[in-house]
């Protein structure tokens, strides 16, 4: 091969590890010091090329120069900082000391709310940018030419590297954003204003963002779409570094770019996979990442003490889950298919939301990837009824929880090893694994296209007869799932849940407990997965996608992440909430976002488990009342 043609790629790679690291500096300096994974950075940067390709053309109207065009790029990290203050006084402030999955579901819906704002307010057609003056041309290297604007952009990850070294060992704030990453709450112990820390820290981090998707738009236009095309890779960069870790971050974000220049020439039809499982090596490898500190990763996964824990079902409830249950069946007798269309998939999604709830609400075991074995699921039933096999339905259904179950045991086998962010990181990056696999394995998995055909027997294919066989097996699982919880085993998942160094003393084998706990979940899900290949008659990637896994997480945290039918009561809300908005405008992930925040800020303890702390206070109030 052309040594010059190596050279350039060798550079390509570098001016796209520049502009990652400017982005994961940001979320890294952010996590650092707040512990909030901000899945809203992303918003950031696909803010920052908005306002830039609209403010960067009016000052190269006034001087068409070099010098008006970076005045414009950091003109509009700033204005971003400015909306990263907003978001921070008005929604994270409330939430620093609540879990790390609640803050995750706040800041999806801030997502939803500023991916509609900007398609209210620029469109929906993607926006160039101005070519930097001066930048236009190209530079000759060995023969061959390479842009001058992606040298610059080479350049600019090192002097960003450089002034924020500075900033941490030269300036008060930079040195308490050191200490803060290294322990938050000796740095208020010792009198430090951590709101105004934490919001000049939201400036920075959310500039930096603003400042990366700024700097791209000479190479790609503005568009709606940007904010979880990066977020991935910045977490990634952000977690193979080290969580809090500037230099980490620089590190990772230089190996992902040579991994993506040259791995589409070694590995061209797995290039998507490359960076997940370089994720997966390092993770398993390091656990706390590259420069990354074990304190980093600590986090809590469930509600604030005081809340009730899981407890067994009183008579009244036995009696009001009765009553949902004859209600949801009674959907075919009243109301039309398409009613009877979406109680099937309440059905499908409640099983999947009550496994992602069994990981997390028993076993405290985030998982940011939980569509994966929801998606193995669905190909598993998919490819066997449609492949040379020609399977019928009840083989496929047997087939897709144990298919599930499989990739959820080869996965959980590494994942139970960490703990905190870091595990969730991990179930991110077997997730996206799975999601490449099923994108890119065109000859299997039809790609994106997908596969078509799936239809149940002949005897279920009537709407009405396969919701009740939904019915049956998704309410089947939910109980046996429900069972294993006041099992012996479930106890034993809850103890290693609350302290494992206690569970471990007592005698309990604390990872195989936690493995056994994410196959049964990841089969669970594989069953729920199967069962949708089936209503829609169709299975693609985004079965597997990130979106789900976050649409499972929403419907877990809404019902309720410690009462066992809170996933049941998220599941049938998010979804009818889905259904009931979409239809009303086109800007339905705006009323979306909203409804998620103010669950978040209302409900904290989700609907079912706000419920039940209502009846609680009623029933703590009447002997008082009596005795009066």
């Amino acid at each position: 091969m052309d040594p010059s043609f190596l050279v350039l790629q060798a550079l390509s790679g570098l001016a796209s590890a520049s502009s990652l690291f400017v982005i994961a500096s940001g979320l890294t300096i952010v996590f650092g010091v707040t512990r909030i994974v901000n899945f809203a950075h992303g918003s950031f940067y696909m803010l920052g090329a908005y306002i830039a390709v609209t403010l960067v053309p009016r000052l190269l109207d006034l001087s068409y120069s070099p010098a008006a065009f970076f005045l414009g790029v950091l003109l509009s990290a700033l204005l971003v900082g400015l909306i990263g203050v907003a978001v921070e006084v008005l929604l994270l402030r409330r939430i620093y000391r609540v879990p790390e999955l609640f803050q995750l579901l706040a800041t999806f819906g801030v997502v939803l709310i500023v991916e509609d704002l900007v398609l209210k307010i620029w469109g929906p057609v993607d926006i160039a940018g101005p070519r930097a003056p001066s930048l236009r041309h190209g530079v000759e290297i060995l023969g061959q030419r390479f842009p001058a604007y992606e040298l610059v952009l080479i350049a600019v990850g090192p002097l960003v590297l450089g002034l924020l070294w500075l900033l941490m060992h030269r300036t008060r704030f930079g040195v308490l954003i050191r200490a803060a990453t290294q322990d938050r709450e000796m740095v208020g112990a010792l009198g430090v204003n951590q709101a105004r820390l934490f919001t000049l820290t939201l400036f920075l981090g959310a500039s930096l963002a603003g400042l990366g998707g700024a700097l791209q738009i000479p190479r790609v236009p503005a568009n709606a779409h940007m904010d979880l095309s990066i977020i991935t890779d910045a977490f990634v960069v952000t977690v193979i570094g080290g969580m809090g870790s500037v230099p980490g971050a620089f590190v990772a974000a230089l190996l992902i770019g040579q991994l993506q220049a040259f791995g589409i020439l070694i590995f061209p039809k797995v290039t998507l996979v490359l960076v997940f499982a370089l994720m997966a090596v390092v993770l398993v490898v390091k656990p706390w990442g590259l420069f990354g500190r074990p304190e980093a990763a600590s986090g809590r996964v469930m509600p604030p003490e005081g809340i009730p824990s899981l407890r067994r079902f009183r008579p009244a409830d036995v009696a009001l889950a009765g009553l949902a249950a004859a209600a949801l069946l009674a959907v075919p007798l009243l109301g039309d298919a398409y009613k009877v269309k979406v109680a099937t998939e309440i059905l499908i999604f409640a099983l999947a939301a009550f496994s992602l709830q069994f990981l997390v609400g028993v076993g405290g075991l985030v998982s940011f990837g939980h569509a994966a074995y929801f998606g193995l699921g669905a190909y598993a039933a998919g490819l066997l009824v449609t492949g040379p096999l020609k399977a019928p339905m009840e083989l496929a259904l047997l087939a897709a929880p144990l298919a599930a179950a499989a990739g959820a045991a080869l996965f959980g086998f590494f994942i139970v090893r960490l703990s905190g962010i870091y595990l969730a990181m991990l179930t991110l990056a077997f997730g996206q694994i799975v999601y490449a696999i099923c994108f890119q394995w065109v000859e299997v998995t039809g790609g994106d296209n997908g596969v078509v055909g799936v239809w149940p027997s002949s005897w279920a294919s009537g709407r009405i007869t396969y919701f009740y066989l939904v019915a049956a097996l998704s309410l089947t699982a939910i109980v046996l799932l429900r069972r294993v919880i006041y099992a012996p085993f479930g106890y034993s998942l809850r103890a290693a849940r609350d302290s494992a160094t206690r569970a471990e003393a007592i005698g309990l084998d604390v990872r195989t407990h936690r493995w056994l706990g994410f196959t049964l979940a990841g089969a669970a899900a594989g069953l729920a997965g199967g069962l949708y290949a089936f209503l829609k008659g169709s299975i693609d990637p985004t079965l597997t996608g990130i979106p789900l896994s976050i649409d499972f997480l929403v419907m877990v945290l809404v019902g309720g992440i410690q009462t066992v039918m809170g996933p049941l009561v998220g599941a049938a809300f998010f979804h009818a909430l889905k259904d009931a908005v979409m239809p009303l405008t086109e800007f339905w992930r705006l009323l979306l976002g909203i409804a998620i925040i103010a669950t978040v800020l209302a409900f904290p303890r989700g609907l079912a488990g706000a419920a039940e702390a209502i009846r609680g206070r009623t029933v703590a109030r009447k002997p008082v009342e009596a005795s009066a």
